[in-house]
């Protein structure tokens, strides 16, 4: 089957989803293929049974980074912001749903976060599905019932399997129905099978007309926005020549691609971005409060660090480093399971806020300024998402946090009326100062070295962006910086991509240290 690769969209991809943390990777990832996986088998299953391979990064962090209560919550048809959540794995049997999880070699794992499903539904129909999550929230699902396919959830996905003499009435009923992209057929001797991606479910007038055919169907609802237009852009350059031809900004032209590929005004897309932009000021409050609890490694440390600041005790009056102590913050609320947004993941959600939220205050940003600032920086990781991943499992930090920290970056130059190529290459000197960057996460916890990162991450934006402002020539284009930053993160070994095998992680007296036992709700037992 020939599958046309996806656009990517700011709000489905990059800045966001609105999860809990603390991995935008396994614990959003997670909650999207159960949902997928539920509306596949139409309902909460009766049995779930989900595997994991002992080789990747699911093995070792499903529990500690709360997957198995992120698959709870889409199988049960939860809200993954919901407070249900600490309770989860506790209702699922009171829910009719018996959920397991085990450690085992998979086959074709070829992807760290790969998670086999086997599903029995309330009427004893047996399914087994083979997914991913691929990073940022982002997920694919690979195998239904044996058939390879390619569903992520931007659309009203359907499997559609037919006998050959019933091919074109199957086919001619498909193609009645409003989609977004054309149907990928695969024909052999006994079948002809389509994958089709709608704008809307199918309605039950064609499911009868289906059902009369004998054709077989599996459906997936969307986790996103539907796609319903193309981009204006897939690249860097195609991007910066762009806003060049309009005379706008990153921000002005982005918000034009996002507008145009998901089919919506100009001003939804910048209430949406300002909605999750007021998650981003709430997680830095909470995160800031000197009474935060729920990390397992840390104690709570960013209000007194932001208090320090402003009372003259720390180095020098700084305001980058109130931008590292909010994100701080907001890796705080990350870390202790509370709702953050991703940008673009759950171990990198701290930068952005961190830096916006003070640029904002600095600068005394418009809203409508704010809101560009933000779509210039989902625009550099759109072009991280086109040509790399998001995913540390599978490239390192330098794509998760190094990624945030260059996208910051491009936001401040808009905000503060850079051009579109400036904006470019203050993140690709973000990338480049960033390549490398190992992920070593102790204990499988979003704690360290994570939170520092973030903060640093977060003042460096600043550097970045006024090096480009000031005069810095930066030689090598942000396309060719992304493409050089994933391929060393393939050459890393799978103990530095967020397995907690090496690095700091294994240090002695990285190993010597004892989590709590958190429930991850800021009881009492938590603090």
């Amino acid at each position: 089957m020939s599958v046309t690769p996806k656009p990517v969209s700011i709000l489905n991809h990059v800045l966001g989803p609105v999860m809990r943390g603390p991995s935008s990777s396994h614990t959003a990832g997670a909650y999207h293929i159960g949902s997928m996986a539920r509306s596949i088998i139409g309902g909460t299953p009766r049995e779930a049974k989900l595997s994991f391979d002992p080789d990747g990064s699911y093995a070792a962090t499903y529990e500690p980074q709360g997957a198995d209560r992120g698959f709870a919550m889409g199988l049960m048809d939860r809200p993954l912001t919901d407070e249900s959540f600490f309770t989860v794995l506790g209702d699922a049997p009171a829910s009719g749903m018996q959920l397991r999880f085990d450690v085992r070699p998979l086959e074709n794992a070829d992807h760290p976060n790969t998670t086999d499903l086997a599903l029995t539904s309330s009427q004893d129909e047996r399914l087994h599905i083979v997914a991913q999550s691929v990073g940022g929230g982002a997920v694919e699902i690979t195998q239904i019932a044996g058939r390879e396919v390619l569903f992520d959830g931007t659309s009203h996905e359907v499997l559609a399997e037919s006998s050959p003499d019933k091919a074109l009435a199957t086919r001619d009923l498909l193609d009645s129905l409003p989609s977004t992209a054309p149907l990928s057929e695969l024909t052999n001797t006994d079948i002809v099978r389509w994958k089709g991606s709608l704008t809307e479910s199918i309605p039950p007038a064609a499911l009868d007309q289906f059902s009369s055919l004998g054709t077989q169907l599996w459906q997936s609802d969307p986790v996103y926005f539907v796609n319903k237009g193309a981009p204006l852009f897939s690249s860097a350059s195609e991007m910066v020549s762009l806003a060049k031809d309009r005379d706008v900004g990153l921000g002005e032209i982005a918000l034009a691609h996002e507008s145009q590929l998901l089919g919506l005004s100009e001003s939804d897309v910048v209430t949406e971005i300002l909605r999750r932009y007021d998650i981003m000021v709430d997680s830095v409050e909470q995160g800031l409060d000197p009474n935060h609890t729920g990390l397992q490694l840390l104690p709570s440390c960013a209000g007194a660090i932001f208090e320090a600041e402003s009372k003259g005790k720390l180095s020098v009056p700084s305001f980058s480093t109130r931008a590292a102590a909010r994100a701080l913050a907001v890796m705080h609320v990350d870390g202790s399971m509370g709702v953050v947004c991703a940008a673009p993941t759950g171990g990198s959600a701290g930068v952005i806020p961190g830096t916006i939220v003070t640029l904002a205050e600095e600068r005394e940003l418009s809203r409508e300024q704010i809101a560009k600032a933000l779509l210039a920086a989902g625009a550099i990781g759109m072009i991280l998402s086109i040509r790399g991943t998001f995913a540390a499992e599978v490239a390192g930090c330098q794509v998760e946090i190094g990624a945030s920290g260059a996208m910051a970056a491009a936001g401040v130059v808009d905000a503060v009326g850079g051009n579109a190529q400036q904006a470019c290459d203050a993140a690709a000197i973000g990338f480049q100062n960033t390549m490398g960057t190992v992920c070593d996460l102790l204990h499988g916890m979003v704690e360290i070295p994570c939170h520092t990162r973030n903060g640093a991450a977060a003042a460096g934006a600043f550097v970045n962006a006024d090096l480009i402002l000031g005069g810095y020539t930066n030689y090598i284009p942000l396309d060719e910086t992304i493409d050089a930053v994933y391929a060393v993160g393939l050459a890393m070994p799978k103990e530095l991509r967020c397995t907690s095998k090496g690095g700091l992680a294994v240090t002695p007296s990285a190993m010597a240290l004892k989590p709590k036992l958190c429930c991850g709700s800021g009881c009492s037992s938590c603090g």
